[in-house]
């Protein structure tokens, strides 16, 4: 299998299985991180997703050089590939996803780093985005994601030198929430994620919704928006339990409902 999909606690967790191949992505592995990611938004009992790279040298390469990129680039105007929808274009995820970044994060790696919504790296971990010194521009979300994540000169200099920035700088510019040893990558990430299924996992998805989809709207719109989640989730079964829970100062135990 070229991806891995393993389920605890609420918890998916996927796994990009090739580490031979510093775990790029080849057509097999595109289209299944798409199903991954699929399955992992229509399952009720999953409330947090964790996305990492198999072995310790490569969170992901990128996209497979001797694959997927002829195949991209095979007459793509009159012969386009149909690509599987992802989280990087075309899928959407409500639920929070953590990137486990192990080594590398390359190209089309960066890319499924940036659409995840909280990130942590290894000390050692590796970001950039090399397609310019190949003739290319990035394809799958950094040349959108990056500007509006970091300031425009920061961005421009990732996209327009194809260098390689470190875990420390990434954390500067505040491309990634937390640095950790190796050896600490996969239980700090499990316990962000673990954190996170302590709140309210309906909350949780409204929150990122209004956030995500208040980006693309005047603020006006937005505050509309953040009124209306607000509104859906007063007569929750999980809003019930969370305000009885602080009244009577336990832990609340949230069920999606």
């Amino acid at each position: 299998m070229a991806l891995l999909y393993e389920i605890s606690d609420h918890i998916a967790t996927i796994t990009i299985n090739r580490p031979e191949a510093l775990n790029s992505i080849d057509l097999a592995t595109w289209n299944e991180l798409s199903d991954a990611c699929a399955k992992l938004e229509a399952d009720e009992d999953v409330w947090v997703g964790i996305i990492t790279g198999a072995g310790e040298r490569s969170f992901s390469a990128g996209a497979d050089l001797k694959e997927t990129i002829p195949t991209l680039i095979d007459d793509p105007r009159s012969k386009r590939y149909n690509e599987p929808a992802t989280i990087m274009r075309g899928q959407t995820i409500t639920k929070p996803l953590i990137a486990a970044v192990n080594g590398l994060a390359l190209g089309g790696g960066l890319e499924i780093v940036l659409a995840c919504d909280l990130r942590i790296a290894t000390e050692g971990a590796r970001f950039g985005a090399p397609e310019i010194t190949l003739g290319f521009i990035p394809g799958w979300g950094a040349t959108q994601r990056l500007v509006r994540e970091l300031p425009w000169a920061i961005a421009c200099s990732i996209v327009f030198s194809g260098d390689q920035i470190g875990a420390d700088t990434a954390l500067k510019h505040g491309l990634i929430n937390e640095v950790v040893p190796a050896d600490r990558l996969q239980p700090a990430a499990r316990q962000l994620a673990e954190t996170l299924c302590s709140r309210g996992p309906l909350a949780l998805q409204a929150a990122k919704r209004a956030m995500r989809e208040g980006l693309d709207m005047g603020l006006n719109e937005g505050l509309q928006l953040e009124h209306d989640l607000f509104d859906d989730l007063a007569y929750t079964e999980d809003a019930k339990e969370g305000v009885a829970a602080f009244q009577e100062r336990r832990t609340a135990t949230f069920k999606g409902r």
